[in-house]
């Protein structure tokens, strides 16, 4: 079982934060925003919470111009974010914390990704797949 959806580069994504990377549907953000690799996302929060009810583990499979990379973790069931995705290397859950215990946060995404993400007019497409 897996779910799909897209979210744009900004000129504003540096992908430093050291413990987390994080999906919004804002527009905007602003350079204290380093765990942001997406905005204007376009996912469902239902569907979502389908893969959380059924999966122990998730990957994330994050796609932008030919260069992709992965982060593996576990759901967070009590995920109810409608307009933020964060995915964390620690256990700290809150409703915006989609999933923890990640085996990468922004800092090791690979930095050609990084470099893609950094262009407003880029499309990043993100799968959520249940291992």
């Amino acid at each position: 079982m897996s779910y799909s959806f897209l979210a744009w580069g900004h000129k504003n994504i540096t992908g430093t934060h050291r413990r987390t990377l994080e999906f919004t549907k804002d527009s905007e953000l602003s350079l204290r925003g380093n765990c942001i690799i997406g905005v204007s996302a376009n996912f469902d929060l239902n569907e979502l919470k389908k893969l959380l009810k059924n999966g122990k583990t998730l990957k994330a499979e994050i796609k932008a111009d030919g260069i992709y990379d992965t982060v593996v973790f576990e759901p967070n069931k009590e995920f109810n974010d409608e307009r933020e995705i964060v995915i964390r290397k620690g256990d700290f859950i809150s409703e915006r914390t989609f999933g923890i215990k990640a085996d990468k946060a922004c800092i090791d995404l690979k930095r050609d990704l990084i470099e893609k993400i950094r262009n407003p007019n880029q499309k990043i497409e993100v799968k959520i797949i249940m291992l």
